[in-house]
């Protein structure tokens, strides 16, 4: 996913200077991506991502922010994984991390939400749990019919905690499990943009509204154009129609046609597929559309009373489905 790819390296290379933004951005990439792990009887804290630069970018974090130092090991594509991953390890006290970072309580019990400090924090530090997010799990599709952007979430009250940092941000989401992953997923447009500019993905959000307003334009033109397209076969099977009618009609009444009616009708006749403006500049003199089809009109009515009083099939019989274009 190109975009998705995009906004990472933007969010990766994004300076923020506020201490509490820099921690939640932290916890919450160590919450998507992290897991603890006992090794030797000491509590391990590692994250596996997808991306180089947000790698760097979280081993910056705990340094700066923690003062723990970390390794990061790459793990090539091979097999059933298709691209490459970062682990990132911490090699100091993982389990002051995990309790600094929110993923263990006050007790030493692993947190199954987000941390408290991270949910009830000010707004910027919404913005950056959500920005750590998506570096660590977040995707974004190209503008569309299916567009959306996502996060894949490790159970259903971080993805609940998620919304809610949304809601606080003024943008609408949803909760839902697919496939058996808790997801957080917008796929309006419009809320869209306004999460990526939270995130400070300036640049792709610009990209993203470019392709979206092509798209949009491109489909809005066939739409019309199929409307149109629809638009003149109905007239032309109205017109094919209404000429088989005349054609009945000039058979009922024979000579018994005032010669008005009869011009309308032969050129009703002659041009079969025309509209009726077309008609009246075929007329000589010409005529407007509302007189072409008032004479047309009268001569039908006058044949099929004539048919009525002869016993006869009208002018309605006349009508051959497979004529019609």
């Amino acid at each position: 996913m190109a975009l998705t790819g995009d906004v990472k390296e933007e969010l990766a290379h994004l300076e923020v200077t506020r201490p509490s933004a820099r921690k939640a951005e932290a916890s919450a990439m160590l919450r998507f991506a992290g897991g603890l792990h006992l090794v030797a009887g000491r509590i391990v804290v590692e994250a596996e991502l997808d991306h180089a630069a947000t790698a760097r970018r979280l081993r910056a974090s705990i340094a700066d922010m923690y003062g723990h130092g970390c390794e990061i090991a790459v793990l090539a594509a091979s097999g059933i994984r298709r691209s490459t991953r970062y682990v990132l390890r911490v090699t100091g006290d993982g389990a002051v991390l995990a309790r600094q970072t929110g993923l263990l309580d006050a007790r030493g019990r692993p947190v199954r939400g987000m941390p408290p400090a991270v949910v009830g924090g000010a707004l910027p530090d919404a913005q950056a749990a959500w920005r750590g997010a998506f570096l660590a799990r977040g995707s974004l599709t190209e503008p569309g019919r299916s567009s959306a952007l996502e996060l894949s979430c490790p159970g259903p009250e971080v993805a609940l905690a998620m919304v809610g940092a949304a809601r606080r941000l003024g943008v609408a989401s949803k909760a839902r499990e697919v496939r058996g992953i808790d997801r957080v997923v917008l796929r309006d447009g419009d809320q869209i943009s306004a999460l990526l500019t939270l995130m400070g993905a300036h640049q792709t959000v610009l990209t993203w509204e470019d392709r979206r307003t092509r798209r949009e334009v491109r489909a809005t033109a066939h739409r019309l154009a199929n409307f149109d397209d629809a638009n003149l076969r109905r007239s032309a099977r109205a017109a094919v129609a209404a000429g088989q009618r005349v054609e009945r009609a000039l058979e009922i009444l024979g000579e018994d046609v005032p010669d008005h009616l009869l011009q309308a009708g032969r050129l009703r006749l002659e041009h079969r597929q025309a509209s009726l403006e077309e008609l009246g500049r075929h007329s000589d003199p010409p005529m407007t559309k509302d007189a072409v089809a008032g004479r047309i009109r009268r001569l039908l009515a006058l044949a099929d009373k004539r048919a009525e009083e002869l016993g006869v099939p009208g002018t309605e019989d006349g009508i051959r489905e497979d004529d019609a274009p």
